[in-house]
């Protein structure tokens, strides 16, 4: 531009005038899709449901608090072992907006409270998997009608499995509660509380608990594999994370003082144990995995295949009733029509006038 500019006002063009011409003629601008789409995902933020679930007292909720830094249990009240014992299965939810660097993530936090605590438990996995198809069922809701700018992605992307660290493996409700879930979401399994067991324990419980999943058929999340041009330190990493799995974890939200440091951590008569030293948990790790290498990931395997397959097999029962009935029935229970708003009503007015100025064009022709 600066060299025909030039050779218009009759001056002579310098060599970097006309190898930056070159070099402009060459760009097209589809290098700066990254920038767009970064700035506006930005813009929008980001949603992430996690959900947490195993027996009351293996600090399920004061991990979240300390992935997230943030409380998100202030008013909780603890039920005794008779009130436990009572108690159903039930699902609560917990929204907190968090920003970062300008960047916004509105996360939901699904907690389930009363699972393994009762003397029978029997099925005691079932509100939760209900709940996760209710989710599949009103996205797939939304995402049939009319309007679909806004609608809310409330789908369960991750769920953190607490496995108890006095046993010696998996128990039966364990492996049910994993097999039940493996095709719905997400399962990352964790050994809780891993500050009760000695380095040799809890290398061995990692290993019966790996055979196990193994040996019952148990389908985990599975680490993508690593891309074959990242470099041998990104490599390195990934396989640190794969042989870490299940996580031994341990959460703390109290600040304590070690080798002249603040740190979070867990005070005890014979040392403090440190939430963030990988040489005593891996805290480090499971936050590295779930927020910032793969939570993109989780969500598109939520997405592409567990979301994918309830979406499938929806359509592939309408149609079947569709062939045998000779009419369609949706095999989901139908809600109550609500009355349309302003802005539906308009949407409709345009889609209705659309054919009409298609065809007053082609008379015009």
């Amino acid at each position: 531009m600066f060299y025909r500019n030039r050779v218009l006002r009759g001056e002579r063009a310098c060599p970097q005038d006309m190898q930056f011409t070159v070099a402009e003629k060459d760009y097209v601008g589809f290098a700066t899709l990254p920038n767009q789409v970064h700035r506006k995902s930005v813009k929008k933020g980001f949603d992430f449901t996690l959900m947490v679930a195993g027996e009351s007292g293996l600090g399920k909720s004061t991990l979240v608090n300390s992935l997230f830094l943030t409380d998100l249990h202030k008013d909780r009240k603890l039920l005794n072992a008779e009130e436990r014992i009572s108690q159903t299965v039930g699902i609560t939810k917990h929204t907190v907006d968090i920003e970062e660097k300008g960047v916004k993530l509105k996360l939901t936090i699904v907690d389930t409270p009363g699972f393994g605590d009762a003397v029978n438990n029997t099925d005691c996995w079932r509100p939760i998997t209900d709940y996760i198809e209710q989710q599949f069922e009103q996205y797939f809701r939304d995402e049939s009608g009319l309007n679909r700018k806004n609608i809310q992605d409330n789908r369960v992307h991750c769920c953190l499995y607490f496995i108890p660290p006095f046993g010696h493996g998996l128990r039966p409700v364990d492996v049910e509660f994993m097999k039940a879930l493996q095709d719905k979401v997400n399962v990352v399994p964790l050994i809780s509380k891993a500050d009760c067991l000695t380095p040799n324990e809890i290398r061995r419980l990692k290993d019966r608990v790996r055979e196990e999943i193994d040996k019952f058929g148990i389908k985990v999340y599975q680490f993508p594999d690593c891309d074959s041009d990242e470099d041998e330190e990104a490599k390195q990493k990934d396989r640190e994370l794969k042989e870490s799995t299940p996580f031994a974890v341990i959460g703390s939200n109290m600040v304590v003082e070690a080798r002249g440091q603040k740190v979070r951590g867990r005070f005890y008569p014979w040392g403090i144990v440190e939430v963030e030293n990988q040489a005593h948990c891996d805290f480090v790790k499971l936050r590295t995995m779930l927020i910032r290498s793969h939570m993109h990931d989780l969500k598109d395997i939520t997405s592409d295949c567990h979301y994918e397959n309830y979406r499938a097999q929806c359509i592939h029962t309408m149609t079947s009733k569709m062939t045998t009935d000779k009419r369609v029935e949706s095999p989901l229970p139908i809600l109550p029509l609500s009355t349309p708003d302003v802005e539906t009503e308009k949407l409709i007015k345009k889609k209705d006038e659309e054919p009409m100025q298609l065809l007053l064009i082609r008379l015009q022709k």
